[in-house]
């Protein structure tokens, strides 16, 4: 596997005013049985980083020998960890789920900076070695958690989601620092009809010490106890307290992304009350899952991964840093100070710098081979095009191959022909996202009735003839997707052309009766910026007319 140079972590550093270079985030929401529209499981994943390439990563299953060696690379750096033993028969593994349909998802909080493990599995690996072992996602709990008891975490604290078709579970865990190599950790089965996620922040606090739906290291309390992170009672433990770290960057940069698709779905109102926490860390922590008011869908969750916070007091459409095109983004650093006070941006799930994101939807009432369905895009989740990549997939689309990377454009691969839309609406976005809408919206809907219409007509049909024809859905819908958001790409850069806007007639651009182009339209700016124009420069741009 190529080198990913991925970090997934926001704390407080990354909004204060000396904040890392490239400071970055991951969000994984979460809809469990009973909560989704088709009776499945659902999860989603941002992995975002500054210098991560977009791309679907695959692993066949494959048999092996008494003996063979596993070799464990370190996804963020490429960096050689060691090796362990491999076991005798691995699962094929598309993206972030294999083929029985676990799908697994994280979230970088980093927490204690003592407790850093010093093992030789990282997070990265932690995920794709258990998506080659596990079956279930109890199964892959206890894959996780024994790859580290033997061989020894070597990230900070991270959070993952794991989902088979029957169940989520979310699952927090942290090392023990450079002089013990083991982790410890608390695992919490998110309930039939309720929805859950994590942003960066470590979400399980106080826990039932005795119940089946929840799991823990033995010694999850006993050793926040020799460290001195808790003193109280067995009952009273939390577990975010003790080992994450609970500032403003947990709360308003993390915790504040999971409240956004909380108050999304919920009853409504019933999230105000957790505004203060999210805010300033007051009044009680937000819980770790909630009922929502109506049962989701895949598309629930592919919009909820494009959120700015829209029609919450936090939109960052609203504010001047929006500018004069309502543009719901803001360059890094993501901190500023102004006349000795500091300041932050907000940091919404939908973010410029993600390399891939998806929404899993697994579903056991499905043909074997699309029990899994990753919808998978790449770059910013706002704008891209999610097509269905299937638990069975045995090949990676061009589009998607990785054949071109972070430094090397390539107008065949979907990364960076989104990147071509994508970065072409960071300027004048309020003029563009119809135009981008449209396209993105035609393309998914075509896919949602191509993967509605597989699924009744393979029914009966074998697992090969089934794998076959999924394949070459993806195939066919990812290659026409990067086709025609290239075609989008000119689009946009015809009709917007130097600040103007283009008039169209029946889908051209409009020309005069002797095919001339017509004046195009001049979209100038909204009257906000305008006014924060005279504000800043008034008596100089004032018109003064001459005295006669």
């Amino acid at each position: 596997m190529m080198k990913h140079y991925l970090t997934c972590i926001l704390g407080a550093a990354a909004i204060a005013v000396a904040a890392p270079a490239d400071a970055s985030a991951c969000t994984s929401l979460i809809a469990a049985q009973g909560a989704t529209v088709d009776g499945g499981t659902m999860i989603t994943y941002a992995a975002d980083s500054h210098t991560l390439y977009g791309e679907l990563y695959r692993q066949p299953a494959a048999d092996h020998a008494p003996g063979a060696m596993r070799q464990v690379v370190e996804w963020d750096t490429g960096r050689h960890l060691g090796e362990i033993p491999e076991v005798a028969h691995t699962y094929a593994t598309i993206g972030n789920m294999n083929e029985h349909g676990l799908t697994i998802a994280e979230s970088t909080w980093g927490g204690r900076p003592e407790l850093e493990g010093s093992g030789i599995i990282d997070y990265g690996s932690l995920i794709y070695i258990t998506l080659q072992r596990a079956r279930t996602a109890r199964e892959a709990i206890d894959v996780m958690t024994g790859l580290v008891r033997d061989y020894g975490y070597a990230s900070s604290g991270e959070s993952f989601s794991i989902a088979d078709p029957d169940e989520v579970w979310v699952m927090e865990l942290i090392g023990k620092g450079k002089t013990d190599k083991g982790a410890v950790w608390v695992a919490r089965r998110v309930p039939e009809g309720y929805i859950s996620g994590h942003a960066n922040h470590a979400r399980i606090h106080k826990f039932p010490l005795k119940d089946k739906e929840t799991i823990y290291s033995k010694d999850v309390i006993d050793f926040a106890r020799s460290q001195g992170y808790f003193s109280g009672k067995d009952k009273d433990f939390d577990f975010s307290r003790a080992y994450a770290v609970t500032d403003a960057g947990a709360l308003r940069g993390c915790d504040a992304r999971v409240w956004s698709y909380f108050r999304k779905f919920a009853p409504e109102g019933s999230m105000d009350q957790y505004i203060p926490w999210i805010m300033e860390g007051k009044g009680e922590p937000m819980p770790l899952w909630v009922k929502p008011a109506k049962a989701l869908s895949a598309n629930d969750l592919k919009w909820m991964m494009r959120d700015h916070f829209e029609d919450t007091h936090l939109d960052m459409t609203k504010d001047i840093g929006a500018g004069p095109f309502e543009v719901p983004y803001r360059w890094r650093p993501m901190g500023f100070t102004v006349d000795g006070q500091e300041y932050t941006h907000e940091r919404a799930i939908a973010t410029q710098q993600t390399g891939f994101s998806f929404v899993a939807d697994m579903n056991k009432d499905r043909h074997d081979a699309m029990k899994g369905i990753l919808w998978f895009g790449v770059d910013d989740a706002n704008t891209c095009v999610y097509v269905p990549v299937f638990n069975s997939t045995d090949t990676v689309p061009r589009a998607l191959d990785g054949h071109a990377d972070l430094y090397n454009l390539s107008w065949d691969a979907m990364f960076w022909v989104n990147n071509y839309v994508a970065n072409q609406a960071y300027n004048r976005y309020s003029q563009m996202i119809p135009d981008i809408r449209r396209v993105q919206g035609q393309l998914e809907n075509e896919m949602d009735a191509a993967v509605a219409e597989a699924s009744a007509a393979l029914a009966g049909k074998s697992y090969e003839e089934a794998q076959a024809a999924l394949r070459d859905m993806t195939v066919a819908r990812t290659t026409d997707a990067t086709a025609r958001y290239k075609q989008l790409g000119d689009y946009l850069l015809v009709k917007y052309l130097d600040g103007n806007i283009k008039k169209e007639e029946n889908g051209k651009f409009a020309r005069t009766a002797d095919g001339m182009p017509v004046q195009p339209v001049f979209g100038g700016y909204n009257e906000r910026y305008f006014r924060s124009i005279v504000e800043d420069a008034g008596d100089r741009l004032k018109v003064v007319e001459p005295q006669q």
